[in-house]
């Protein structure tokens, strides 16, 4: 079974071939460009180099957030447009457990975050079992003081491009908080592809039109505009 996975919603960009639990190939690059325009090109070049056409593949997987909303629009459009091409199933998966499965090798609690602004984290917590990622909750926008009281002292690896942020607010009051190694840190393809797999032969694949990105929020614009017509009311 192969997927092709993309990754999009946070700084980084990715993209992965898979074939059942192997990784065959993956393409990563956190350099600060643009992802619409760095995805693309990854995807054709990663499958180019493989020997393997959109037709080989059994499934196109995405994160479709939380994260950038220009960043999960970007990703969700991309794997629309190469699933409706070439007649394939996509999987949308959340961005925060594919944090988690791409560093289920450490074990343990995972803590994945990234920053959400204005004093929040896009969080989940997670907690890996014989090399399975099995969620604490749901995914959600918590404050880091909230964060910070919910987890105490309990030992979370830190995982995503909240990491930093979310250590160096809170660890003097949750002094079982690690850093993941900064290879294990940034959201992958290999992650949303290992996310995937289980939903895939659970039969829980969709079809491009069905495929829809999952904000957590509503963008700024739009929360702008709502706070404008409340004052005006």
């Amino acid at each position: 079974m192969k997927i092709l996975a993309l990754e999009s919603s946070a700084v980084s960009a990715s993209v992965a071939l898979t074939e059942d639990e192997k990784l065959v190939a993956q393409s990563f690059q956190n350099c600060g460009l643009t992802h619409s325009r760095t995805l693309l090109p990854m995807v054709e070049n990663l499958l180019a180099n493989c020997g393997v056409s959109l037709a080989d593949v059994d499934a196109i997987a995405v994160a479709h957030g939380p994260g950038s909303f220009t960043g999960v629009r970007i990703g969700v459009a991309t794997v629309k447009g190469l699933a409706l091409g070439a007649d394939k199933p996509c999987i949308g998966v959340s961005t925060l457990e594919a944090m988690a499965w791409g560093a289920r090798a450490l074990g343990g609690d995972l803590c994945c975050v990234m920053d959400a602004r204005a004093g929040q984290v896009y969080n989940a917590l997670f907690t890996v079992k014989d090399g399975r990622v099995r969620r604490l909750c749901d995914d959600r926008a918590i404050k880091l003081t909230e964060l910070a009281e919910e987890i105490g002292e309990a030992p979370y690896f830190l995982v995503g491009d909240g990491a930093d942020l979310c250590y160096n607010t809170i660890k003097e009051n949750c002094t079982g908080l690690r850093l993941a190694p900064a290879e294990l840190r940034f959201a992958t393809g290999f992650g949303v592809a290992a996310a995937a797999l289980p939903l895939f032969r659970e039969g829980k694949a969709c079809s491009p039109q069905e495929l829809d990105a999952f904000y957590l929020r509503r963008p700024q614009a739009e929360r702008e505009r709502m706070a404008r017509l409340a004052q005006t009311k």
